[in-house]
This record gives C-alpha cells, structure tokens and sequence, in this order.
C-alpha cells in the first residue's frame, strides 16, 4: 500500500502510471534545456553590435573558412614561434593584402592606412618627397619618367630615363614600386641617397626633400603660333586649369594645338572625360565602358558644347602614356579631332574605385573596362598613333615633338 501527499492510499497500477507521465516530462525538459544551450554555444560568436548597441544576427552561423585557416596558423606562431608577436594589426593587414591578392588582377588591391594617405596627396596635390614621377619598365627596373620642374630632383639633375637602383643603400630589384615611393619620400628637410643608373654609368645623388607642389598642366606658344600644353597627370581639377589655359593661348591667336600626355600615367577618369568633351562634338561618342552590373557595353557620349574652335590638334603620346590618357587619346583620334604622334600607348583599358574601410586603409578595385569609341580594345594592346616616331633619349632633340610641330606648319 503506497501513500500521497494527502495520505489517501493510491493503487500500484496508478503510481506506475504517474511515475512514467513524470519521466516523459522530464525528458521533454532536459531535452529542450540541452537543445537551447547548444544554440546559444553555436550562436554567441555570431552576435554583433550595430553603432545603436542593438543586437543583430549575422547571415551565417558557420565559421568560414579564412577565420578558420588563420586561427589555425596563429595557434602554430603561439605555440612554435620563436620570436614575439607584438603587432596584432600588422598581421591582420598584411593577411587583408594576401587575400585580395589572390584575385590575381594587377590593379586589385588592399591599401593600408599609410598606402592610401600617400595615395589621396598623390591624387590632390602637393607632398614632401624629391619630385619625381616615376614607374617600372617591362623587365622591373624603377624608372624615372619626368623630374617635376622646380623640384629638388631637377636640381640635383635627375632626369628621364635614369633608373633607380638603390634607395638609401637598399637594392631595389624585385622591391615593389609603392615601396621604392615610400622609402624616397620622407619628413621635410632630410636627404635621400640615391644610386642611379644612366646610359651604363651608375652615379650617386644625395636629395633633400621638401615640399613639392604639382602643376599637371603647363602651356605656352610655340614658334610658328602654335600652342603647346602638357598634361603630367589627370588630377583632381585639372580639367577647369586645363580649359582656363586653353582659352588663354586662344586668345593669342594661335593656329594650332599640341597636347601632350607623354609619361602621363592616368589619374581620375571624370577629368579626362572633361578635356576631352572641350573638343568633340554635341552627342558624339567619348568611350564605350562595361562594369558588372550593366553586364553590357555602353557608351558615354558628350552632353554640351564648350570650345568653339577648328584649330589642328596633335597628341603627343608614348608607351607610358596609361588609363585616363588612353581614354583622352581614344576619344580625340576616333572622332578625328586629333592626329597621334609618338608611341604605342601603355595598354591599362581598365578603371579602378577607391573604398575607402573602417581600418583607415582602402580597397582599390578594378569595377570597369573601357573601350574607345569605335569599340577598340585597350586592355594589353594599347592605342596606336597616328604616326609612330621614337623619341632617341641619347640626343637634345625632341624628335616626336619636333614631328609634331613639322605636321601643323
């Protein structure tokens, strides 16, 4: 005979019954007790605050596999490395870098915070340095490609064409261009060793850097009243210079026009666009551009008319003319504005945006390919000219601009 609470006998039968009822109950409980504190355990890393301090649930649940990979390696450099890890920040960086890297496009890449300062005061003008512009040639020698007039470069005579062979003692074979800017570049008022080689003879130059403002736009007239202006890069604004220098040699009656983009690298694309909407006609074709989302070719033509001119125009062009001159150069010759004298152009038919992250770095990233008006690749061809003339560095001549001035008399 078994007993309740209230001491009223209960049968065996019954008590059986009630035990088994409590045991499911049981179950049921622990069940979902063990079930939600697995989905918490899953769930906890995969909580983030938004800047309200609200709380919001990532897309996935699952640890990817770059977290995974490189908590890995870190627990081997815990575990093994001699050596002391003090710089958490240099390592996530450099792992940001080797995976856009991985994209294998030349110009897709990862800036960090320093990368993208240098980049912004390239693109917006002045800086401290020496004053040179330079770039690599096709078998990775550092190139000078113009001192920058007025600059401690001139002065010291570096000069078009030397090569840069070492930076304050450094070698810079197989050192990235962005490094070799980096390492010449410095605080105001210090001096850089530099080892130059030129024609066979290597000579060695001490540079005081120093504040040196750029000027991408010169002009002036020429003998036989033709008007000359050079671009050195398209640079933030350059476009409204270029069109007030533009105006100002019209106003001097010249009868015709050079422009010249040798050793111009590119620069911001909307500029190049808008000196070259100065010349073509209303509803005429300036390139033809392709980016992911369109999915198709489509064309940006010119909206309004700015010079009224019929002046004869020779673009000055070589093979380190790139990007933003190549749409310039593209948009001038297949509207027959414009002749082409010089070299083949560089061949960069992609453009790039700047995104600028939280880390203070920036992703710079290949979003679109452009073509010239007539549908012509660029990309790894180039732009031929017109009229091919090599420019013979050994002499004082400037052969493709005294070709371009024999065309116009």
């Amino acid at each position: 005979m078994d007993f309740n609470n209230g001491n009223e006998p209960i049968s065996s039968a019954k008590f059986e019954k009630h035990n088994n009822i409590y045991r499911y109950l049981m179950l049921i409980i622990v069940t979902a007790l063990i079930t939600f504190l697995i989905t918490a355990i899953g769930m906890y890393n995969y909580y983030v605050k938004t800047e309200d301090g609200l709380a919001k649930t990532l897309m996935t649940t699952e640890t990817n596999e770059l977290e995974s990979k490189i908590k890995l390696i870190r627990k081997y450099l815990d575990e093994s490395y001699l050596g002391e890890i003090n710089n958490e920040e240099e390592l996530i960086e450099s792992a940001i870098k080797g995976y856009v890297a991985g994209i294998g496009d030349e110009y897709t890449e990862y800036l960090t915070k320093e990368e993208y300062e240098e980049l912004m005061i390239d693109v917006n003008g002045d800086y401290v340095g020496i004053g040179i512009y330079m770039s690599e040639d096709i078998y990775g020698n550092v190139v000078i490609l113009l001192p920058i007039e007025g600059s401690p470069a001139e002065e010291a005579d570096l000069r078009t064409g030397d090569i840069i062979t070492k930076v304050n003692g450094e070698a810079c074979t197989d050192m990235e261009l962005s490094i070799v800017a980096n390492n010449v570049k410095g605080e105001e008022g210090t001096t850089v060793d530099l080892e130059i080689s030129r024609d066979g003879e290597i000579l060695n130059k001490t540079v005081e850097r120093r504040t040196v403002e750029i000027n991408p736009i010169s002009a002036e007239v020429l003998e036989g009243n033709i008007g000359y202006i050079e671009i050195l890069s398209f640079d933030d604004e350059c476009s409204i210079e270029f069109e007030e220098k533009l105006n100002e040699l019209l106003k001097k009656n010249i009868k015709s026009l050079i422009i010249d983009v040798r050793d111009n690298g590119g620069g911001i694309v909307t500029e190049a666009i808008d000196i070259s909407e100065l010349f073509i006609s209303k509803g005429n074709t300036i390139m033809i551009e392709l980016d992911k989302s369109s999915k198709e070719y489509k064309t940006i033509a010119k909206t309004d008319a700015k010079i009224d001119s019929n002046i004869e125009i020779v673009i000055l062009a070589n093979e380190n003319s790139a990007s933003a001159s190549e749409i310039f150069v593209g948009a001038l010759k297949d509207n027959e504005v414009a002749k082409i004298v010089g070299n083949k152009t560089f061949g960069k038919g992609v453009m790039q945006e700047i995104v600028p992250v939280a880390s203070g770095g920036a992703l710079k990233l290949t979003i679109e390919e452009f073509r010239t008006p007539n549908g012509e690749i660029i990309n790894k061809k180039g732009i031929e000219p017109d009229i091919e003339i090599q420019d013979d560095k050994k002499t004082e001549a400037d052969e493709q601009l005294q070709k371009a001035i024999e065309i116009l008399k």
